[in-house]
């Protein structure tokens, strides 16, 4: 493998109105916009939400869905507005939400994210062809996908804003993944 795009999927409810986790529907708009965007890969991926499937479908894509690419899980939480959850749970919300480490009741840490996405990315890089791939992804993985690639703490993850539709492109050489800028 040589180079990876990762393509955060388009524009839901869900993300509109800050709900963690859930498989929502993608935004109408969203998906024409990302119909204009046509990629062409060798292979491509999809998270098994909705609208990652639904926007590899509208880039133009036939994407193998990959678990190991699915949002942060989110245990109780799941489902759930974040300013509902600040509003019933302040300290606990405050308290995730500064300590990266720490899991949502039932979920997963953004450290659990990073070593699955990592996981992935290995398994990507062991083909020994000079293939480009694509994935479609929720935002989340795109987040721990970039720490990942530049080493960077999951205190991090605050500094990396991903919208709908967002691309970041790597590139896989002598063993290690890097941050490719176009």
């Amino acid at each position: 493998m040589s180079a990876l795009m990762l393509v955060a999927h388009a524009l839901t409810p869900a993300l509109r109105g800050l709900v963690l986790g859930g498989d929502a529907e993608p935004d109408h708009a969203s998906l024409s916009a990302a119909r204009e965007l046509k990629l062409e890969a060798d292979a491509a991926y999809a998270g098994p939400e909705q609208a990652a499937v639904r926007t590899a479908e509208a880039l133009g894509l036939t994407a193998v869905v990959e678990p190991a690419l699915r949002d942060r899980e989110y245990g109780e939480w799941a489902g759930r507005e974040l300013e509902e959850l600040l509003a019933a749970e302040p300290e606990r919300v405050a308290a995730w939400l500064e300590r990266p480490h720490t899991a949502t009741p039932g979920g997963e840490t953004e450290n659990d994210v990073l070593i699955r996405v990592a996981d992935w990315l290995g398994d990507l890089a062991q083909r020994d062809d000079r293939s480009t791939a694509v994935a479609v992804v929720h935002p989340a993985v795109v987040r721990a996908v970039v720490l990942y690639v530049l080493d960077a703490p999951a205190e991090s993850l605050r500094h990396v804003d991903v919208r709908p539709l967002a691309a970041v492109t790597f590139t896989h050489h002598a063993g290690s993944w890097s941050l490719a800028f176009h």
